[in-house]
């Protein structure tokens, strides 16, 4: 993938760069996936861009995922029909949440617990507040990070039910442990969670079930006709692209880098350290032309690379650009204010990363 763009010679190393033309075909192609671009909610702590959200709405995508108050504020400054606030509401932030339901009527806002005692207090605090809470039960299928148990669901859902300032409105389960690079072996495992959730979902008689992550949504699409939350794809990484090649996806975003240095005869060193890209994959990027370039040392400011005996002919100058795409989008973006955006070759324009910050008004 040819990552160079007119203009590039003017930019600040490193920088993001997200490529417009891309993403809006990722965001095609996970709508054709789903079927229906309304089958979507897609967590927006992939981007924390309003731009992003508002070229997922030109496509027919109505409902978004976030993680904290900051991106759900900005789903609906940017005109979502709905939104999932996916993370518990403790301390401060669920003053907060009941602030942000206030102030964006026109935006249906849900939130989500898997504890009881945290969800009376909710309930507690919007009737204070003079509102009813609409409460999503977030269903451990897997991960074991967050969620109420399977067995658990159907009696803890009824006894929710009965709490006041609480209207219960169904089931999250995200199974972001599912990781099988095989199609078929992930699509049996995920097809064996759905009848169990389906099933729950008949005793119980709710409305909303919102249904996996990136690497299962396909799998859930097939299967179900419930709501699908993908993230990751709508602009794509090196490890998704690596690990997952049944998923129609390309990276639309890359870091652009300049060699610094040539501290031996097979290395170079970039001005791409930990803090210009996320720093939890083994492989924090790989560098677009030059795959077969292998990490030496990782800091901060620089990244050290080799490449085999016969690719040191390939070794750029000093100063030269070139484009590394991160292995994990997400966490890098957030490491930006803004990014540049190309098209057609081009740079149109920047777009602000709005949600990086905590808080963003609320």
């Amino acid at each position: 993938m040819n990552y160079s763009f007119s203009g590039q010679e003017k930019v600040f190393s490193p920088q993001l760069v997200y490529y417009k033309d891309i993403i809006e075909q990722n965001i095609s192609r996970m709508a054709e996936i789903a079927g229906d671009p309304k089958r979507l909610w897609p967590h927006v702590k992939t981007h924390k861009m309003a731009e992003m959200v508002k070229l997922q709405l030109a496509k027919g995508i109505r409902h978004f995922k976030c993680a904290t108050i900051a991106e759900a504020q900005m789903c609906a400054e940017a005109g979502a029909e709905a939104l999932l606030l996916a993370y518990p509401l403790v301390g401060p932030n669920l003053g907060r949440f009941l602030t942000l339901c206030q102030r964006y009527p026109g935006t249906v806002c849900y939130a989500m617990s898997d504890n009881t005692e945290q969800a009376a207090l909710m309930g507690k605090a919007a009737l204070e507040a003079g509102t009813e809470l609409l409460l999503m039960m977030d269903v451990d299928i897997g991960q074991h990070r967050t969620g109420v148990p399977l067995d658990d669901v159907v009696g803890t859902y009824r006894s929710w039910a009965a709490l006041p300032g609480v209207r219960m409105c169904g089931l999250h389960c995200y199974d972001g442990h599912r990781h099988e690079q095989n199609y078929a072996q992930r699509l049996a495992l995920v097809e064996e969670t759905d009848k169990q959730i389906l099933a729950i979902k008949e005793a119980l008689q709710c409305g909303l079930v919102i249904l996996g992550g990136t690497p299962s949504f396909p799998c859930h699409a097939a299967l179900t006709e419930e709501a699908l939350s993908p993230g990751t794809c709508v602009v794509q990484d090196a490890d998704y692209q690596r690990m997952y090649p049944d998923m129609p996806f390309t990276p639309g975003a890359a870091v652009l880098t300049r060699v610094i240095s040539r501290p031996g005869r097979q290395e170079f060193t970039l001005d791409m350290g930990t803090k210009a890209v996320a720093s939890d994959p083994a492989v924090k990027a790989v560098i677009a032309g030059m795959e077969y370039a292998e990490t030496v040392l990782h800091n901060e400011e620089h990244w050290v690379v080799r490449v085999p005996e016969e690719h040191i002919a390939d070794i750029p100058p000093i100063g030269a650009i070139l484009f590394a795409v991160p292995s994990h989008i997400c966490p890098t973006t957030a490491l930006y204010p803004s990014v540049p955006v190309i098209e057609n070759g081009g740079i149109i324009g920047e777009w602000t990363v709005t949600a990086r910050n905590r808080c963003i008004g609320i």
